[in-house]
């Protein structure tokens, strides 16, 4: 009885340790200009960078859009909108955000990478991730035991 209880509070340590930084996403945080940027640009990036880490993401927005302004071209200044648009809610403006910085930063792995770039899917338009788009039909309910999906008479 010792052995199986034992075995039982050892099983449940491992579970409860194991799980327990499981659930944690790394937290991004916003990327450095690189330094052909304007001062301006660099400015607003760096102020936006400062507010996004003290959680305030509708300054950060403001900010990395002066940024974005500033620096059209930028693939890190339309990353961190991005970051700033995804904290606030903004689904399909981050989308639009880090497909942008994915197109300007081909080669960029941060970028590319990002866990906040993937619940978005691919970036290139050819590749389809979300079965819905393929016809898939998903569905909350279980199939009925048989496969009918209604009682049998």
């Amino acid at each position: 009885m010792k052995l199986i209880n034992g075995t039982l509070a050892v099983v449940m340590l491992v579970l409860l340790v194991g799980c327990a930084g499981a659930d944690k996403p790394i937290r991004r945080m916003p990327l450095k200009l690189t330094p052909a940027a304007s001062a301006e640009a660099i400015d607003h990036n760096e102020q936006g960078t400062r507010a996004y880490a003290a959680n305030r993401y509708e300054d950060a927005k403001a900010q990395f859009e002066m940024a974005v302004g500033a620096v059209p071209d930028s693939a890190e200044a339309h990353y961190n909108l991005g970051l700033a648009l995804f904290a606030l809610g903004q689904g399909q403006e981050s989308r639009d955000q880090f497909i942008q910085a994915a197109n300007l930063a081909p080669g960029n792995k941060v970028i590319w990478d990002s866990p906040a770039l993937r619940p978005f899917g691919s970036p290139d338009p050819n590749i389809v991730t979300d079965k819905k788009d393929n016809g898939y039909n998903r569905s909350n309910q279980r199939p009925a035991f048989g496969g009918s999906g209604g009682p049998r008479m």
